[in-house]
This record gives C-alpha cells, structure tokens and sequence, in this order.
C-alpha cells in the first residue's frame, strides 16, 4: 500500500471496522483507507477489512469517495436454531451502545443459513434487543427505518452471525450535493471510483460529453480539489452513538480544510439535453463548483476539448434504461468524435453493452469489470495519442 500514510490513525485504542465497497473498488477503496492510516488492511468482497482508532473511523466516513458504508463490528455469535438466535443477540450488552428510548434499525444478509427470509431474522433481532431493554428498564426502544440513533448490521452466513454498528448511517454515497435528477444517474461512489480506476487525480484536464446530471464532473473536482467526500454532508450515524465526539470531529474536518488546493485545470461537461444541463447545474452549485465547472448544451460530437493533456470519462447509454435509436451507430460515432477531436487525451467509457463498446473501433489500453446498479458492466480505456502506435512506442 502508500507509504505515506497518516500515523496519527497508530494508537493502541485500534479497532476492527469494515468498509463496504462496489464490486470492482475493493483495492481503490483499500488505497483510500491506507493513506488515511488504517493498518492490517484486508480485501474481500465487496468490502475491505481494516484498523484504526476513532479518529481514522470519523476519517473513513469523510475522507473514502468509494466506501459505501463503514461498520463496526461488536461481536460475533454463533447458533443452532431460532431460539438460539434470539438468546445471542439479547445476550449482548446493547446498553452500551444505546439507551432505552432511543431508536433503532437492523438491516440484515443471509448467506447459506437455516434462515431464508432478512426480514424475518431483523424482526427476531429487533425482539431481542427491544425485549433486554423492557425487562431491564421498562422502557422499550422503537424502530425507525429512515433516521435511527442506532442502525445495525447482521451478516449471516451458516451459523455464525457478525453483529455490527453502521457507523455511516445513510449510504455514504449520499454526498449531500446531489438534489437533482437527470436520467439514468451515476451512483456517486461509482463514479469517484471510475475516476479513481484511471489513475487520474487532477493534473490534467476533465471531460465528460454525456454528463447527465453532473456527478462525475463534480466528483471530478472534488478529486483535483482534494475535497472531502463528505464535504457537503451533514450528518453521519456516529454522531448518535454515546462516544461520539465533537471535539475530535471537528479536528478532523479542520485538518481536511488545510488540505485543499486550488483547481489549475479545466472541468468540462456538456450533455444535448437541455433539461440534463440544468440537473447537472443545480447539482454543481449545491456543491459550490459552479465557477469551477464549464457548461454547455451540446452534441459530443461537435466537443473540442481544451488544448493539452486531458481525461475524458463519461457513462453514455446502453440501451438498458435510456432508449436509444441506434445504439450501435452512436458508439461508432463515439469512436470517430474520439478520434477526431480527442488526440492526445485518454478517454474512459463505461458500458453494459459489450457487444457496442467494441463498435467504438479503438484498442482498448485497459478493461474493468465494474457493476452500475444490477448491470455488469466493462469499464474500457482508450489511449488517444499523437500519430501512429508506432510512434508512440519509439
């Protein structure tokens, strides 16, 4: 991993915590999570496991674009049947994490286990947890699946049960700046994550030609301008648990304020809807970029991009929920705006359609398997240099 890591996050409070991730962003995510400090850093699916004080926990949930959520894992049970499920979990000391008229939710996975039904066994837990606190205080909490003080994660697999704390709250790709909705929208953490997968962190140009409602672009400058993820965020889940600190919050975003750097490129953006362009603007001046971020309504195959080295990502559509005449022509056409327009940038697409990607007709430097929602998708990467393969290779 980087070696320059933050070794404030080295103090022997260290905890166990595990942050979910996209299929396809485990390692970019496990790169975040080391420049920050975590130690004895794991990839697994679609998560990654990791180490850490309280103040690299509050630091995963501002600082990781690709982190979905951040857990906190409190114990591990195992059980033979329903009723030793219910035992287990009211066994665990939930006075510690919650008093008894605060509220709670308990989201739930179940892999290979005597149980078929997550409902079922969040409906037994939730007995359990609400059941210790009546019998001990009188006082039963409540559930609240929108807001809870508490949310709670159970992973099943078999017999075993990891009970853990959701320390995020909302899905941490809920950045707070997203208010408007063009059609088909990139997943906030999938598009950082795209843009992160291309090795490109804002010294060169950045253009997206079918920007929709704006997320790449403005996940692009918070890269180049070394912004949070949760910069325009408010709330996170820790900030209801009993040992929450504001103290230590506020260091940590107060650190982050003296890391941020002025944006020296161009970000670009241009979509030939009309009504996506002013999406994509509400969104980019909820962030607070809108003097950062160029506009314009166009068709991508009249963008000429700004003199120079540049990156052009973008996520036209696959003909999965944007209906397109000839899918096939507009990645052909794709392919000549590319190489038409675009010598001597690198330009990214990202497609569930395999079959029309490779009607783009160029080589691809690099392909990534990555999932937009339930379509699996190849992220492919397109090196657009000056003259001929040849040349480039002398």
């Amino acid at each position: 991993m980087n070696d320059n890591k933050d070794s404030s996050a080295k103090t022997t409070d260290s905890q166990s915590f595990l942050a979910k991730s996209p299929a396809g962003l485990e390692e970019v995510l496990a790169g975040e999570l080391s420049k920050l400090g975590a130690e004895n850093i794991e990839i697994l699916k679609r998560a990654v496991s990791f180490e850490g004080n309280q103040r690299l926990l509050y630091k995963a949930n501002y600082h990781c674009r690709t982190a979905l959520r951040i857990l906190k894992p409190i114990n591990q049970i195992t059980f033979r049947d329903e009723r030793e499920f219910y035992n287990r979990i009211h066994d665990i000391p939930w006075e510690d994490y919650m008093e008894p008229d605060h509220t709670l939710s308990i989201d739930s996975t179940i892999g290979n286990s005597i149980f078929t039904h997550s409902h079922f066994v969040s409906q037994r837990a939730k007995d359990a947890i609400v059941d210790r606190f009546r019998e001990r205080t009188g006082i039963r909490p409540s559930v609240d699946l929108e807001n809870p003080v508490l949310r709670i994660n159970l992973h099943i697999y078999k017999d075993t049960v990891n009970v853990s704390l959701d320390s995020s709250g909302a899905s941490l790709h809920k950045r707070g700046y997203h208010t408007v909705n063009a059609e088909a929208p990139l997943n906030e953490v999938l598009a950082a994550g795209m843009i992160m997968l291309t090795g490109w962190h804002g010294e060169s140009n950045f253009i997206d030609w079918m920007c929709g409602s704006g997320t790449l672009l403005i996940e692009a400058a918070m890269i180049a301008m070394n912004l949070p993820a949760g910069q325009f965020r408010e709330e996170y889940g820790f900030m209801k648990w009993k040992d929450f600190s504001p103290q230590l919050w506020n260091k940590v975003k107060d650190e982050a304020l003296t890391d941020q750097r002025d944006l020296d490129i161009e970000i670009r953006g241009s979509d030939i809807s009309a009504r996506n362009l002013k999406a994509a603007e509400a969104n980019i001046r909820n962030a607070s970029l809108h003097k950062d971020i160029k506009l314009q309504v166009a068709d991508f195959k009249d963008i000429k991009p700004p003199e120079g080295a540049g990156i052009l990502v973008s996520n036209p559509p696959y003909g999965e929920r944007i209906e397109v005449d000839d899918l096939q022509e507009l990645y052909r056409d794709m392919g000549s705006a590319l190489k038409r327009n675009f010598e001597g940038y690198k330009a990214w697409l990202i497609s569930s359609d395999l079959q029309a990607i490779k009607l783009v007709g160029l080589r691809p430097m690099a392909k990534k398997i990555l999932w937009n929602g339930q379509l699996e998708c190849r992220f492919v990467g397109f090196d657009l240099y000056h003259g001929s393969k040849k040349d480039k290779y002398k």
